[in-house]
């Protein structure tokens, strides 16, 4: 066998918390377009740009900052940072510049990009489906932020000249054409945030800086504010300073997990654990948060709840967050499905219920919630809430839940396929999720190949160190023997120097 059923029983505790991850690493590429060739130059993009990426290293990020990028410069620049993001906890992209909708895309215009129609648009230009590829693998937290925000009012034909026209009132917009850029639905713990809503402009500013701009530079560097917190500060920022004009939004779905762009004030390292570090806000980030969920705001739901199951903090009260994860389950959030299904199976706050309990880890795992999605593994592994034990139903949920890039599962279907119990699947297979645990951060996958290789057949190894080799991370033998060379090369792709 190699490593499935050894893990199994400790995999179950490691659910709770999450697998060990790597890194701290937050990176960010900073966009900045100004001196357009062909469309009206923009005014205060490069001011922007430069001091977004300034803010941002104050805070510890590492940031490139590109400046009048052509559509080569754009296309070199995002494949790099795609690669760099697997093995970051935060990957942020900031663009200030002429932006347009095309038939419902989203599309970041290029300084060289010379567009008199729609094709020329698609064809010349970034979508921000690919900026949102760049960031997608990164380990914690995705964000786009775009300070541009246009569509194409004039269908299939885009007049030169009447975009001019367009762009020549008192106080500039960053504009082809009046109206906002498409509405978005990014992937789970992806934030895509808009300068202005879809339909309104985004006013290029009268001083040195976009309103957007400046918004977002005073509140991310505040320390200790949680970063959906922050983006609603810098909303009501914009509001006021712009006397309504322009609303900034944002889309998509974090996770539950509390996440801040600045850390708390005098170096005080925040607590690592979910409710712990809920538990940390400030008072006066509870009030919002409370406000927020009487508006409807599930993630708000689920944060006060996770500081109410907090055995360690004053405001302990498992049933108060009963209440909480009930709310937000009932609106359609998958993680509080999950965390409310652990409680109904475990008796916490509510009496035991194991078929409400697995009734929400299935609402949950529909949709795509890898955590669900591999404790479903487990339960029909096993046999559980109810369930007889199938092992091969199991690896239909493990397969699922390491296509999702759930580390844990990632590495259990590995070992699986390692062990011939997965028709079709062979070392190569058993090689890519392996490779792909790893760029997750899994700790747990970086100690057990470090420690433990020979776990795995000499085929399995093999492949792994031949997927190494693919992502130049090991330039050895492809003979099994994970030595020195190997070791490093696991090292690397975890995202470890030497």
């Amino acid at each position: 066998m190699a490593g499935f059923f050894k893990i199994l029983a400790a995999a179950v505790c490691l659910i709770l918390p999450q697998m060990g991850e790597a890194g701290r690493d937050r990176i960010a590429l900073v966009i900045g377009m100004a001196d357009y060739q062909y469309l009206p130059p923009l005014q205060n993009t490069h001011n922007d740009a430069s001091g977004m990426a300034q803010s941002l290293e104050g805070i510890g990020f590492d940031v490139i900052l590109a400046l009048d990028a052509t559509a080569q410069d754009l296309t070199r620049l995002l494949e790099d940072f795609a690669f760099r993001s697997e093995v970051a906890d935060l990957a942020l992209v900031y663009y200030a510049g002429h932006g347009i909708e095309v038939q419902g895309e989203n599309f970041l215009i290029p300084v060289d990009a010379e567009v008199t129609n729609n094709r020329d648009v698609q064809r010349q230009s970034a979508s921000l489906k690919q900026l949102l590829a760049a960031v997608d693998r990164a380990r914690k937290m995705r964000i786009v932020i775009l300070d541009s925000c246009r569509d194409n009012p004039l269908g299939d034909a885009i007049a030169l000249d009447q975009i001019a026209e367009a762009t020549a009132p008192v106080e500039e917009t960053r504009s082809s054409g009046g109206g906002g850029m498409a509405a978005v639905d990014p992937e789970r713990g992806t934030l895509v945030a808009f300068a202005a809503r879809d339909g309104q402009v985004a006013l290029d500013g009268t001083g040195n800086n976009s309103p957007y701009a400046q918004a977002l530079m005073q509140k991310m560097v505040q320390p200790g504010l949680e970063i959906s917190l922050m983006f609603r500060q810098v909303r009501d920022l914009v509001l006021e300073k712009t006397g309504n004009r322009q609303e900034p939004h944002t889309y998509g779905s974090l996770t539950g997990v509390p996440f801040y762009l600045a850390s708390a004030s005098d170096g005080e390292a925040l607590p690592a654990g979910t409710s712990d570090s809920w538990s940390a806000i400030k008072p006066d980030q509870e009030e919002q948060l409370l406000a927020l969920a009487e508006l409807g705001d599930t993630r708000s739901m689920l944060g006060l709840a996770y500081m109410r199951l907090n055995p360690n903090a004053g405001q302990f009260d498992p049933a108060a967050a009963v209440a909480f994860l009930e709310r937000a389950a009932a609106a359609g959030a998958p993680e509080a499905q999950f965390e409310l299904a652990k409680l109904y199976e475990r008796g916490t706050g509510v009496a035991a219920d194991p078929q409400k309990a697995l009734q929400l880890y299935q609402a949950a795992a529909r949709q795509n919630f890898a955590d669900a999605i591999n404790d479903l593994g487990f339960l029909h592994h096993q046999g559980g809430l109810g369930l007889p034990a199938n092992p091969q139903k199991a690896y239909g949920f493990f397969q699922r839940a390491a296509e999702l890039r759930h580390p844990q599962a990632q590495f259990n279907f590995a070992a699986l396929i390692d062990d011939g119990l997965v028709p079709d699947k062979g070392p190569q297979d058993a090689a890519r999720f392996l490779y792909a645990a790893l760029r997750t951060g899994s700790s747990d996958v970086l100690d057990l190949l470090s420690k433990r290789p020979n776990m795995f057949t000499l085929a399995t190894r093999r492949a792994l160190q031949s997927e190494l080799r693919a992502h130049e991370f090991y330039q050895g033998s492809i003979d099994g023997d994970f030595g020195p060379g190997t070791q490093r090369g696991i090292r690397r792709a975890y995202g470890l120097e030497d």
